[in-house]
């Protein structure tokens, strides 16, 4: 073994950019391009607001602007704005800030004196402006270094903070902020503080009855069984109901941030909706009890530890020092608010009371087919023939932890050998795992989660995802649907959102659901080969050659060679994430799009479809572009 001189010069001293540098991760999680609600450029727009909505907490300021434009983002509050003499410090030097003050910041998002020095640092430009009495203070850096520090200055402005950053393009590569999850994290602070109004891009986002406002608007008051129960205290604050849908959906947050992962405040208020509710029926399951449940749960804690620098899930288990813990005060203050509630309102008690008689009737009509659908998804020896896993998930794989294996992995859920093997062939064996369908998958639109079990193509994809019990054990970060570009593929896809929004419909909510895109065109001559993914791509591309390139359209997935695929399943790859929008009914999209037919489906269908008549030379391939076209009104009058 060859010797490793290990001395003096092998330690080294970060500053605090260099390190935050070196490990983004540790800061803001995930890098990403914006493709996922959790990117870490999502992060960097969070630390800036977190400390504009403290200012508002502590009754500074009752607007907030916010404008994103090609990839820069300016936020302007009207608190007191950073003290004239420490603007430098504040963005810069680690450890640093107002929040350390308990009597100024009791119960604040950030108390570590962190997140703006992430921001900075991992930021090819950065700008913070300070005003203050009459006087403002600007200071300038880039990727965390003072580039220019202004003198103070006479100002007419308001009294607040600004700051301006731009991503660091070397770090998040090819970022692009989607307003939809912009939009739905300034609507949750918006739901948190009620009366404070957050612009963004011209639109204003503000909430007159907090959590009540929240879940109103995520969901359909027809498809609820009972009105909204709204419930708030001093440091708690509560709204829920039970609805049509499959599975369990909570909104938690902790001193305004959303705690995404849950956490011990969560897992409070989930016991004290049980035991209140055994305890005034005098019986009834956990399982059914928190069912189709629908909930917004905010708890305010002073000095919260949260599990990672991104915030998302509490590990508090006090209210703060010397305090009750989180479990007892959930339980008494909440419990009790609640146990009232179903005895002055006892048509909403019936109301819940019959629909956890219904799950309980759905889980144990489900629990007699369900041992036969486990036998049957070992007999399928599904790792060998449906399923081809990533070696991270294997015992002899790279040793990480079950979270951290999840994180790193994709599935690609495809249809037919020839495009399941030109993605086997080119994946990352180590991340990337591929599920192979047989043919279409079934229709399950109005159909009862029977159908997960009994039919044996979704009986054995729930198996690969490892969701069978609970979407917590997800194996996979992203699922992503891997289909041809045609008509046949198109349908493929939406029977495949159908399933994933009928049963597993928390599985679209957090993120984890993807489209791939693949190229519809390769434009090539002798010494350059273009992947074009639309017309105006394509056309491009012939621009750019000399001469009369080569075209081919790629129909299928099974046409593009394994070498070429690799391309596109790599670094490179493009996926379009599955988003449901602040307003979005799970029950009138499957409705609209697989339930009976309507004319404006029909023009949806033919409308957007990704495909188009190419302007081609030669009468066969003009005959098989619009052979394609009356396939797409076809499938649309059928659909």
């Amino acid at each position: 073994m060859a010797q490793v001189n290990y001395t003096e010069d092998n330690i080294r001293s970060l500053d605090w950019k260099e390190h935050i540098r070196l490990r983004p991760g540790m800061y803001i999680g995930k890098l990403g391009d914006g493709s996922a609600m959790d990117d870490g450029i999502y992060i960097l727009l969070k630390e800036v607001l977190d400390n504009s909505i403290d200012e508002y907490v502590m009754g500074f300021g009752k607007n907030i602007d916010i404008n994103i434009k090609e990839g820069q983002v300016e936020i302007r509050d009207y608190g007191r704005g950073i003290p004239l003499g420490k603007v430098v410090d504040c963005v810069s030097k680690i450890n640093t800030g107002g929040k350390y003050d308990s009597k100024a910041f009791k119960k604040s998002v950030g108390l570590n004196g962190v997140g703006t020095k992430a921001v900075n640092a991992l930021s090819n430009y950065f700008k913070v402006q300070a005003v203050r009495d009459g006087k403002t203070k600007v200071a300038e850096f880039k990727r965390g270094e003072l580039i220019k520090d202004h003198r103070v200055s006479k100002s007419k402005d308001a009294n607040g903070t600004s700051i301006i950053f731009q991503p660091d393009d070397s770090v998040f590569k090819k970022y692009k902020f989607r307003p939809d999850y912009v939009e739905n994290q300034l609507w949750n602070y918006a739901y948190l503080n009620a009366g404070l109004k957050l612009n963004f891009n011209g639109k204003t986002f503000v909430s007159k009855n907090g959590l009540l406002d929240l879940l109103s608007r995520k969901t359909n008051s027809e498809q609820l069984r009972y009105p909204i129960v709204h419930l708030k205290d001093d440091d708690i604050e509560v709204a829920m109901s039970h609805g049509n849908h499959y599975g369990e959906q909570y909104h938690s947050f902790v001193n305004g941030q959303n705690t995404t992962q849950g956490g011990t405040h969560l897992m409070a208020f989930k016991e004290a909706v049980v035991e209140t509710i055994q305890k005034h029926f005098g019986k009834f399951d956990r399982k059914d009890i928190l069912a189709s449940i629908i909930a917004a749960v905010s708890l305010k804690v002073e000095e919260p530890v949260f599990e990672s620098q991104t915030k998302t899930k509490l590990g508090s288990t006090n209210m703060g020092p010397d305090q009750a813990t989180i479990r007892t005060h959930v339980k008494n203050t909440f419990g009790e608010k609640f146990s009232n509630y179903l005895h002055q309102f006892p048509e909403v008690a019936k109301a819940i009371e019959k629909r956890i008689q219904q799950s309980e009737r759905e889980r144990k009509e489900i629990a007699g087919i369900k041992k036969l659908a486990n036998q049957r998804a070992k007999k399928a020896n599904l790792h060998n023939k449906k399923l081809r896993d990533c070696r991270l998930h294997f015992n002899d794989g790279p040793r990480k932890t079950p979270e951290e294996r999840r994180l790193a992995t994709t599935i690609f859920i495809t249809e037919g050998d020839s495009a399941s093997g030109s993605i086997t062939k080119a994946r990352d064996v180590q991340t990337q795992a591929v599920f192979s369908l047989r043919g279409k998958p079934l229709n399950c639109f109005g159909l009862t989660k029977r159908v997960v079990y009994e039919n044996e193509e979704f009986n054995l994809l729930q198996h690969a995802l490892n969701i069978e019990d609970d979407l917590d054990d997800l194996r996979y970060n992203r699922v992503v649907v891997a289909t041809d570009a045609d008509v046949d593929g198109m349908h493929i896809r939406l029977l495949l959102l159908t399933f994933f929004l009928q049963f597993f419909p928390d599985l679209v909510r957090n993120g984890h659901l993807y489209i791939l895109e693949t190229p519809l065109f390769r434009v090539r001559d002798k010494s350059k080969t273009y992947y074009c993914y639309s017309e105006a791509e394509k056309q491009a591309a012939i621009n750019k050659l000399r001469g009369k390139p080569e075209i081919t359209r790629f129909k299928g997935l099974g046409e593009i060679s394994p070498n070429e695929f690799g391309d596109f399943i790599g670094d490179d790859i493009r996926l379009e994430p599955v988003i449901l929008n602040e307003d979005a009914d799970i029950d009138d999209i499957l409705s609209y799009f697989m339930g009976k037919n309507t004319p404006q489906r029909q023009d949806f269908i033919i409308d957007n479809l990704r495909f188009e008549i190419d302007e081609v030379e030669g009468a066969e391939e003009e005959a098989e572009a619009a052979e394609e076209k009356a396939e797409v009104e076809t499938l649309a009058e059928a659909s």
